[in-house]
């Protein structure tokens, strides 16, 4: 295994999640509820598994022409798949999170994964795949951890009757620090965690540099 292949940072590099918009929406979106950034990192990492593999291993019969089309196709196809597993498992989860899943189909071909992991061997360029997508997942995880137990005095996990099995651990909370479970407070800290990224990615170029 090439290990120089997949040794960039991950968190911080060029193609870290916090690097571009592409992932800004889901960061916002499906951080409210621990159960919505579990089941959206499960969809990421699948999505983002199966496409690289499929485009990798079917790199000497797939065409030249139209392969980006192809990519979108495949993305969109298993994150349809991803969905369709999503309702017969937990159906009510499954319906309040559609718009997030449709989205990471929409990470996977915009953050440019199968392009970067052409040249790849195909268990390099799915270990790739598979460590950005949880990357991006573990950032949600983290915020969303964040979020609702501030905004609603709760811990969400999918399962259950309803979709999701709610530990309430605190009653009535105060308006401010409610307001941290809206899109205002997931926009608030998308902003501190651009701050933290740009930080350590200034600090990584500062110890290059001086290499």
């Amino acid at each position: 295994m090439k290990n120089n292949t997949i040794q960039s940072p991950i968190f911080w590099g060029n193609h870290a999640p916090l690097s571009t918009l592409v992932s800004a929406g889901l960061m916002i979106m499906a951080t409210s509820r621990l159960a919505f950034a579990l089941a959206l990192t499960v969809a990421l990492v699948w999505v983002n598994m199966l496409t690289v593999l499929i485009v990798s291993v079917g790199k000497p019969i797939l065409p030249k022409k139209g392969l980006e089309i192809l990519r979108v196709f495949l993305a969109s196809f298993f994150g349809s798949l991803y969905l369709l597993f999503s309702y017969f498992v937990n159906p009510f989860l499954a319906m309040e999170i559609t718009f997030l899943i449709t989205l990471a189909p929409l990470y996977c071909i915009g953050s440019g994964i199968c392009r970067r992991t052409a040249d790849l061997d195909p268990e390099d360029a799915v270990l790739k795949a598979f460590l950005e997508a949880l990357v991006l997942g573990s950032i949600l995880i983290a915020l969303a951890l964040i979020r609702e137990p501030l905004g609603f005095g709760s811990l969400s996990f999918p399962g259950g009757p309803q979709g999701m099995a709610v530990l309430v651990f605190s009653g009535t909370l105060y308006f401010p620090v409610r307001v941290v479970a809206g899109a205002s407070g997931g926009l608030l800290l998308l902003g501190y965690g651009l701050s933290l990224f740009r930080r350590f990615k200034a600090r990584h170029s500062g110890g290059e540099a001086k290499q």
